[in-house]
């Protein structure tokens, strides 16, 4: 027997505004919890994501994140609109010559798009 993954949870501070850029980014579903969380799931049962609220400050680099790929494969494209829906480019200390893109979510949580996959 073995485990699979099956969601991602982020705790994050305004949890409307991160439903609403990571369902825009990911394309998923959002279910909205009792208790201020919020649960978004794929359109083909696929990982889902789990935002808790919380208030406590982020600090320093994600020590993980998520990698995610251009559906279509045009990598510019995809960035300009994670880029227009609020996410901006960090700096975790690429060179420049990497495989992939880093960005941030609206508060500050890295991920990368990856250039293939």
């Amino acid at each position: 027997m073995v485990s699979a993954f099956t969601q991602w949870t982020l705790d994050v501070h305004d949890v409307d505004r991160m439903a609403a850029f990571w369902s825009a980014a990911l394309g998923y579903r959002i279910d909205r919890g009792d208790d201020g969380d919020a649960h978004l799931w794929p359109p083909d049962g696929g990982l889902s994501v789990w935002l808790q609220p919380t208030g406590v400050p982020k600090k320093g680099k994600n020590r993980n994140h998520p990698d995610l790929v251009a559906a279509d494969g045009d990598v510019e494209a995809e960035v300009s609109r994670l880029l227009a829906l609020g996410a901006t480019r960090a700096d975790v200390g690429q060179r420049g010559d990497e495989g992939f893109t880093v960005l941030a979510d609206p508060e500050g949580n890295e991920f990368c798009l990856l250039h293939r996959r």
